[in-house]
């Protein structure tokens, strides 16, 4: 089970997945057309594997780690049936730089050396996993390729291994750790909403459903861009040719902000489109999670970012279709539930072989049809997974970006989150958001009488909660990927908005409750700031917050005097 094939005379690369009595079915990762009885098949002995090593970062794969680069030398712009490319650079030499005081026994996932594979990132080389025994040869610091030896081990049976800068490693089998950790830090994406209402934390799963055009690409490519990560990999996994063309298109000219460097220096993208082989979004996937789990073990902090898992499970549906398997719930297979599993169980914070620490975050996109929730792939995911950012069409129509419905959608780290927070941004980050919420939660009550009565029949207090959620909306939710001084939001920056909003809902809610009429209590201008402040720039928004907040003491100081004067 699980043995990489090559069948016919173009050698298409197929996966043992079944095996029933004397005939084996092979899941086939290229296009079979042509294909017909008699052709041969050759067995490798080995399983579907990736190869690890310098020369990753930068990489545009396909699902199967064909570079394609250099795809388009040999087929020009179409993925040909049996196109075979090196995964990596075999010839390119690399600066390797040993430890300076080697162990004398190591084990797998130990260090031995490093390579600067881009200015963003140090490439930590690492003994292969099932490598283990007295280090008997290092290379000194030298220019090597991924296939010279830099390093002997002598194994308990006294056979000698040779140790290069590259392994392979199966993409269906974990790496192995030493321990999981909770998780307790967030992962900062930049995006309010996430970061503020519905955190995801480093080591955490996410799932980000949605019906068409509501924004789920818009969103994770915002994410992928500037989220606090060391490495991250992008799946297209079925995604559109023009989706994929735009991102890669984009990825080019971008710079990380943290660096300073170009973004592509910090990223593998794995192009998987709609018009290549339907088996091949599986690989894509596994594929992705390996290329996460070999740069965590070097302690890094990573994100994997799928788009989409329902494609990959569409695929699940049409191969379990031909095997002729008992259909689960809506022609799913009745594994579609374990193999979600098996994939989102991979990430975590962990203790590596090493001993260093390390995360692999996941977000995955949803695609149900018509955005129906209710469908299995959905339904199933929610069961695994810890976050949910449920995109919304209505708000999408309204071009309120990023689409993410605050009423629907949840997250499970809030207690993990909650002490970073309050150590590194503001004590007061619980209480804003539960007020928030709060706000936001009365307002979908009261519209729902707004609908029916019209706003006359509310009384000040219920229109000062409208007023305060539509300002929180405009101001705080409602964030434009394409501004560059709004695209992404510092947490320093997004706590002190949200403490500006705040602060002017309290003051407004004691306007009202002293019977100060809701007309005499509005002031557009402090609205007008208040929405400005998500364009400024962190060192002038401090002094404009603290404007703001002046403003509106002496505002309701000021409304509060002929109260005060009545009541003595």
């Amino acid at each position: 089970m699980g043995e990489v094939v090559l069948i016919g005379e173009k050698g298409l690369i197929g996966e043992v997945n079944r095996i029933s009595v004397n005939r084996v079915f092979i899941q086939v990762y290229e296009d079979t057309s042509g294909l017909g009885y008699g052709e041969k098949v050759v067995a490798l002995g080995r399983l579907l594997s990736a190869e690890l090593g310098p020369g990753l970062l930068t990489q545009v794969y396909d699902g199967l780690q064909r570079p394609l680069e250099e795809i388009v030398k040999q087929a020009d712009s179409f993925v040909k049936a049996g196109v075979r490319t090196r995964r990596l650079d075999h010839e390119k030499k690399w600066r390797f730089i040993p430890v300076d005081n080697p162990p004398n026994q190591v084990f797998g996932g130990e260090v031995i050396g490093k390579v600067e594979e881009t200015k963003s990132l140090t490439h930590m080389i690492l003994v292969p996993p099932n490598v283990r025994g007295n280090l008997v040869y290092l290379a000194n610091e030298g220019d090597y390729t991924i296939l010279d030896k830099i390093a002997e081990v002598k194994d308990s049976q006294g056979k000698v291994l040779d140790v290069k800068m590259a392994h392979e490693w199966p993409v269906k089998v974990p790496r192995p750790f030493r321990e999981k950790l909770d998780p307790d830090e967030p992962l900062i994406t930049g995006v309010r909403i996430i970061d503020f209402m519905f955190p995801i934390a480093k080591g955490g799963t996410a799932a980000i459903p949605g019906p068409f055009g509501s924004g789920k690409t818009m969103t994770l490519q915002q994410v992928s861009k500037q989220v606090d990560a060391d490495v991250v990999i992008y799946v297209g996994c079925g995604e559109r040719g023009n989706e994929m063309a735009d991102l890669l298109e984009k990825y080019k000219s971008l710079i990380d902000m943290r660096s300073g460097r170009p973004l592509m220096e910090r990223s593998i993208i794995i192009a998987n489109t709609s018009n290549m082989p339907v088996a091949a979004r599986e690989s894509s996937i596994f594929l992705g999670i390996t290329f996460a789990e070999y740069f965590r073990d070097m302690g890094y902090n990573v994100v994997l970012i799928t788009d989409s898992t329902s494609r990959w499970a569409e695929a699940l549906r049409e191969l379990s279709s031909r095997m002729e398997e008992l259909p689960g719930e809506e022609g799913f297979p009745a594994y579609l539930t374990s193999r979600l599993q098996s994939f989102y169980s991979r990430a975590g914070k962990v203790t590596t072989l090493n001993g260093r620490v390390g995360s692999l975050t996941i977000m995955g996109a949803v695609s149900p049809p018509g955005g129906d929730f209710s469908e299995p792939v959905t339904q199933k995911t929610l069961q695994t997974v810890k976050v949910f950012w449920a995109l919304d069409s209505e708000l999408a129509y309204r071009r309120h970006f990023p689409a993410i419905n605050w009423l629907q959608s949840y997250s499970l780290y809030l207690e993990n989150v909650a002490f970073w927070w309050e150590l590194n941004v503001s004590e007061k980050w619980k209480i804003l958001r539960e007020n928030m919420l709060s706000i936001l939660r009365e307002e979908d009550e009261l519209m729902q009488i707004v609908r029916l009565m019209g706003i006359s029949a509310l009384s000040d207090r219920e229109r000062a909660v409208i007023e305060v959620s539509t300002l929180t909306r405009e101001a705080f939710l409602k964030q434009s990927a394409l501004d560059e001084k709004d695209a992404y939001s510092d947490p320093r920056k997004t706590i002190m908005i949200a403490e500006v909003i705040d602060y002017y809902r309290e003051h407004l809610f004691e306007a009202v409750s002293n019977n100060i009429p809701l007309e005499r209590a509005l002031d557009p201008n402090i609205n007008r700031e208040i929405l400005e402040l998500k364009r400024l720039p962190l060192d002038k928004l401090i002094d404009a917050a603290t404007q703001i907040k002046e403003r509106i003491i002496g505002k309701f100081s000021e409304l509060q005097r002929p109260v005060n004067a009545q009541y003595g």
